[in-house]
């Protein structure tokens, strides 16, 4: 029996070794590198955007290119967690700065949109009312407000922990509504919001709280 158990066991043991490994390097990496590649990358693309690397549509392919940076650290901020809890590789030191990038790109998507692609204050609301995947981009950027305002050590002791747990479940919602307003702004079918919305939904299905198992009754 013992030759067939060894190696189970060499291999239950290897999964942690691997996971502190990763996480020593982690710790190695300041959060501070995700605010500048954040910065980096969307400046570049505005460049792009200026110098026709873009294509022929550059307002459009910034504004989609800005939407698909704020829904992919979305995504990787929902991940944290069950990733964790998964395979012990933690990122929460990094979960702030991935937070406050994807809203910053989320704004720097608004705003392309708002003033670069309508050039009308007037249009804004009648788009909102309009077209539904419009309402659920906006609402999905306002629920996204008061997460990014509060994500910082002095809002943490003001509010409370209670109440900044509270505050930051809206982002639970705005991955949700930002999922389905790529769904809806999507041409025909489309693989990429499809795959959007179901790591969304995988990832807030893997935090609702497991069943309690229950002991049978004692004979």
């Amino acid at each position: 029996m013992t030759a067939w158990t060894l190696p189970n066991s060499i291999d239950a043991a290897r999964g942690p070794a691997i996971a502190d490994r990763l996480n020593a390097l982690l710790r190695r990496c300041p959060p501070l590198a995700i605010y500048a590649g954040g910065v980096a990358w969307a400046a570049w693309l505005f460049w792009l955007g200026l110098t026709g690397g873009l294509g022929p549509e550059p307002i459009n392919a910034l504004e989609r290119a800005y939407g698909d940076a704020a829904i992919t650290l979305l995504i990787a901020g929902l991940a944290v967690t069950p990733l964790r809890r998964l395979s012990g590789i933690s990122l929460l030191r990094f979960r702030r700065a991935i937070g406050v990038t994807c809203f910053g790109f989320a704004l720097a998507h608004l705003l392309v949109w708002a003033i670069l692609d309508l050039r009308s204050l007037g249009a804004i609301w009648t788009e909102i009312v309009k077209r539904p995947y419009v309402t659920a981009g906006i609402a999905a950027f306002l629920a996204l407000v008061l997460p990014a305002l509060t994500s910082n050590d002095m809002a943490l002791r003001r509010l409370g922990a209670s109440a900044w747990r509270r505050i930051h479940l809206l982002v639970y919602p705005a991955a949700v509504l930002a999922a389905l307003h790529g769904l809806w702004i999507a041409k025909g079918f489309a693989l990429e919001p499809i795959i959007h919305m179901t790591l969304i939904l995988v990832l807030l299905a893997l935090r609702l709280p497991r069943p309690r198992r229950i002991a049978p009754p004692l004979a």
